[in-house]
């Protein structure tokens, strides 16, 4: 038990310096929330009324206004996850690198595979439970900011109440921030291999390489393979997660908001043979970086 404890000790703490050398991880999300929460609580203005027209509408549009805020505040954060993480990997090799930290950190006993895989951790763990936990306390206060003014204005409290499930929307919810980072682990994994290699402008060495494949498979072949593969990479997990509404892109049947429409299909996901070359070709990324971690000198 000692030596499984001491075994994982490096890898935890090697998080911990990730987190905090890289405030922007606890930040974005929180002030994002603030935004979200703030956008929401100046749009309560007139709120009374607006739910009162809502039962006019039929049960599924009722749906759709009633919800809206829900699937706003998803979206955003999953977006800014997103975005938080692609550049946390562009940066997280290189760095360190530039500014000579690589030095400090390469005289403590641990490995560049721990230290590759701590950052790898970031945008595949760290963050998501981040955006889930910043998802659920929005969501929670939205819920019930509105009971509030609901109630205090005479009108039933049971509206914002009748979404669907709320354990299974956070079930839904939770799996698909999962396959969202398990779905972009080779974007990630391309991130930091760039990270680990270039010397200078890795944002430039990340993005022309693609674009310069999608660009030469058109004009050689006058085909859009390659691209098409890449848009479904960045923007194609809720399409193999989910069967139905899709959660974090927050579209559904007739652009209804996913809350109590979604159906999670874990069998469908694990069997698409996309997840898994993603899977090897970030598992074949992250192993380059350990091998340019080891010979890599400072810039």
């Amino acid at each position: 038990m000692s030596q499984a404890a001491n075994a994982t000790r490096p890898f935890y703490w090697s998080v911990r310096r990730e987190l905090w050398e890289s405030r922007s991880i606890l930040v974005a999300p929180l002030a994002t929330t603030g935004l979200v929460l703030l956008g929401f609580l100046v749009s309560t203005i007139g709120l009374p009324g607006r739910r009162l027209e809502t039962l006019t509408l039929d049960p599924l549009h009722q749906l759709k206004v009633i919800g809206e805020p829900y699937v706003v505040s998803g979206v955003i954060l999953t977006g800014v996850m997103m975005i938080v993480a692609l550049f946390y990997c562009l940066g997280a090799l290189f760095d360190e690198r530039r500014d000579r930290s690589i030095l400090f950190w390469k005289s403590l006993p641990v490995s560049d595979l721990t230290t590759v895989l701590s950052k790898a951790a970031i945008p595949m763990a760290v963050m998501p439970a981040l955006t889930l936990a910043a998802i659920v306390g929005a969501q929670a206060i939205i819920l019930l900011v509105s009971t509030l003014i609901l109630a205090g204005a005479g009108v039933s409290t049971a509206i914002p109440w009748s979404l669907g499930d709320i354990v299974g929307e956070g079930v839904a919810l939770a799996y698909g921030l999962v396959t969202l980072s398990l779905w972009l682990a080779p974007v990630y994994g391309w991130l930091l291999l760039v990270s680990a290699w270039a010397r200078r402008a890795p944002f430039l060495w990340a993005v022309l390489p693609p674009l310069a494949l999608c660009a030469g498979e058109h004009l050689a072949f006058r085909s859009n393979l390659f691209t098409a593969a890449l848009i479904d990479r960045l923007t194609g997990a809720d399409a193999h997660a989910f069967v139905g509404a899709w959660p974090l892109s927050g579209q559904g049947p007739a652009g209804l908001p996913p809350l109590g429409l979604a159906r999670i299909d874990p069998l469908r996901f694990l069997g698409s043979p996309g997840l898994w070359v993603g899977l090897l070709i970030a598992a074949a990324c992250l192993a380059g970086c350990v091998w340019l971690r080891r010979r890599r000198e400072p810039i």
